[in-house]
């Protein structure tokens, strides 16, 4: 039988409860050998990410980023999942880059949110208007049914071109006042490229849940001290968090923070750790990804389009 090549065309297929479900129950097997590793020319670079987890299998995340392809019609990233089987190493499936990525960014931050955000959150506020704040509408309007959603962005109109692109799908409206609209929020999460913080704690209500997705190098953040001095802080992976990111990395270097402030990862959900302990207590969940999450997901993708 031909090794399947699994695209777009999944997504029909796909559901964002089921994939938190793989997620956590992923987190229960072993824990996850990861590496990653990058090569460059110029300006291009090769990315590969890694991850082997006892009983689940195998895969290789790889990636090219070429910055000058989008002058000649190309996209900037390109790359494929390869996954294979657990027991004897054979190639399972091909599945395409930004399928995974997409499903395990959103799925990672869901997944958080349906541990630590209040049951009763319906109002949610995406600050960035990209493609990952895109998919977090979609993730979030599965986990919380009836969740109205406003959109922020450093540029006003790409928050209002967002919102009308769910016209007739979904409530989102697009807001200029990031302070109130972060007060008034039950739900927060942050997908942009920013270096400086946007959200500030004094900010937060009580009872908020904040997904920062964002900063992923050493010099970005998208939340300030007074933030994580308020909130009760978890990640996704200690791992690929702590010693890597600027929002956790540059707040422990100046003792704000402590690691023992890091309640949970995901590894401790199978323990009960990873929860929400009071209806007002903020809470604060960084997505800092990893390969073993792009496994998790692109196995959940195979299974589903197998299923179907």
């Amino acid at each position: 039988m031909s090794t399947p090549i699994i695209g777009p065309e999944a997504e029909p297929h796909l559901d964002w409860i089921a994939l938190t479900d793989a997620l956590a129950a992923g987190h229960a097997l072993p824990r996850a050998e990861v590496v990653d590793t990058l090569l460059y020319r110029g300006n291009d670079t090769l990315l590969t990410r890694s991850a082997w987890i006892d009983g689940l299998g195998l895969a290789i995340k790889g990636a090219t980023v070429m910055p000058d392809n989008p002058a000649a019609g190309i996209p900037m990233v390109n790359g494929a999942v390869t996954l294979f089987d657990d027991a004897h190493g054979r190639l399972e499936a091909i599945v395409d880059f930004h399928l995974v990525t997409k499903w395990k960014t959103a799925g990672d931050s869901l997944l958080a949110a349906r541990r630590l955000a209040r049951p009763e959150a319906r109002r949610i506020l995406i600050v960035g208007a990209g493609s990952v704040a895109r998919s977090m509408i979609e993730a979030y309007g599965a986990g919380f049914p009836g969740a109205r959603f406003e959109v922020w962005n450093r540029t006003p109109a790409a928050a209002a071109a967002l919102a009308e692109a769910f016209a007739g799908r979904a409530p989102v409206s697009a807001v200029t006042d990031l302070p109130e609209a972060v007060a008034r929020a039950e739900i927060i999460a942050t997908a942009t490229m920013s270096s400086i913080p946007l959200i500030r704690g004094e900010w937060l209500s009580p009872g908020t849940h904040l997904d920062l997705i964002g900063a992923y190098r050493p010099d970005m953040r998208e939340a300030d001290d007074e933030v994580l001095r308020r909130a009760r802080i978890f990640v996704d992976a200690r791992a690929t968090t702590l010693d890597h990111i600027g929002e956790l990395k540059l707040p422990l270097a100046e003792g704000v923070i402590t690691p023992e402030d890091v309640i949970a990862d995901f590894y401790d959900l199978p323990a009960g750790r990873f929860a929400r302990g009071s209806a007002d207590e903020i809470t604060l969940c960084k997505n800092g990804g990893g390969a073993h999450l792009d496994l998790m997901a692109a196995k959940y993708i195979l299974s589903a389009w197998q299923a179907r």
